[in-house]
């Protein structure tokens, strides 16, 4: 029997079609995250992060901006930035959630009040303060990376109060997560 090949055409299309969608489902369903992109006009893709961001210098949060189209169904976004290398474990340094899906990106230095105008809740970071709080590592500890990462999410609110901690937005995201990005800068004192 001689196969048609329009119908071997369609038959390919399909079970590659099949197979692109079991692999960006959901989280919640076994699929990959999908991802998009972060960026900084403060640094690049692991380079040093200037001393005005820093404890050193006026600690203000760098602006951040993301591309490549979050996933359609983002309704909100967590953003998380922590220093893995920190002497005690992960340290965190700025925990920002509920911030709109429509947004592009986060102004430079962000007020570090539990709420801004546009409803983005800040957390507490581990200095023990709410919103950014700039690379500080031991001095002579050696260079840290500090990774700056947001996550799309398909919630418009996570449901916490203004303050919250990073173990709690994490805990709150968990099968919300629609795509994430990264950006990781250095710093040493």
């Amino acid at each position: 029997m001689k196969k048609n090949p329009v119908f071997v055409f369609v038959f390919l299309v399909l079970l590659l079609h099949s197979a692109a969608l079991k692999a960006s489902g959901s989280p919640k369903e076994g699929g990959t995250v999908m991802t998009f992109s972060i960026r900084t006009d403060a640094f690049s893709e692991k380079s040093a992060i200037p001393l005005e961001y820093s404890c050193e210098g006026s600690d203000l949060s760098p602006a951040l901006f993301w591309d490549n189209h979050p996933p359609e169904r983002t309704k909100s976004f967590a953003l998380i930035v922590t220093d893995p290398d920190a002497p005690m474990g992960s340290f965190t340094h700025w925990v920002a959630y509920d911030i709109p899906g429509s947004a592009k990106g986060l102004a430079k230095a962000l007020p570090t009040t539990a709420e801004l105008k546009n409803g983005t809740k800040q957390g507490m970071n581990d200095f023990g303060k709410i919103g950014y709080g700039g690379p500080c590592p031991p001095k002579g500890h050696g260079k840290h990376r500090y990774f700056f990462t947001l996550k799309a999410l398909d919630v418009k609110t996570l449901g916490l109060s203004a303050g919250s901690n990073k173990k709690d937005v994490e805990k709150a995201i968990k099968g919300h997560v629609l795509a994430e990005a990264a950006i990781m800068g250095t710093y040493e004192r």
